[in-house]
This record gives C-alpha cells, sequence and structure tokens, in this order.
C-alpha cells in the first residue's frame, strides 16, 4: 500500500506470488544472465481495453522509454 501511495498510482496492483496469471499471461519463461540460465518473468506489458479484451502486447520490453510508449498508445485510442 505505502508503494501504490508514494508513487501515485490510481489503479489496482495485482499480486501474484502462485504464479497463476504469470502463466497464463505467458511471461514465466525462462530467461539468461551471465550464462546462467533460469525461470522467471518476462517484462511485458498487456493494454487491456474496458471490455477486457486484450488490444495489445509489448513483449521483452525494456524498462527505459516505455511507459512513454504505453501512454502514447492509450492516448492514441481516445
Amino acid at each position: 500500500m505505502r508503494f501504490k501511495e508514494k508513487q501515485k498510482i490510481n489503479f489496482t496492483l495485482l499480486s501474484d506470488p502462485e504464479h497463476e496469471m504469470i502463466e497464463v499471461y505467458g511471461v514465466w519463461r525462462m530467461k539468461k544472465f551471465m550464462g546462467r540460465s533460469f525461470m522467471g518473468i518476462v517484462r511485458s506489458t498487456f493494454l487491456i481495453g474496458p471490455d477486457g479484451k486484450i488490444e495489445k502486447i509489448w513483449d521483452s520490453v525494456s524498462a527505459k522509454g516505455h511507459a512513454k510508449e504505453v501512454l502514447a498508445e492509450v492516448e492514441a485510442k481516445k
């Protein structure tokens, strides 16, 4: 809750410690880092419309500049 307030987030955040949703969305995958392979969450963004359907997927994104890209897409749909 403190993170949400500190960041001034005005939407519900999802916590998924049992990996139920991340597996459904296909983002729990094999990753590699420094020659080591392991399972982990692949950073992805899903734009979900008012009807609950996925409108756009950004897969394996880099955090830098990505929020602006998503915001531009949301603004374009208005």
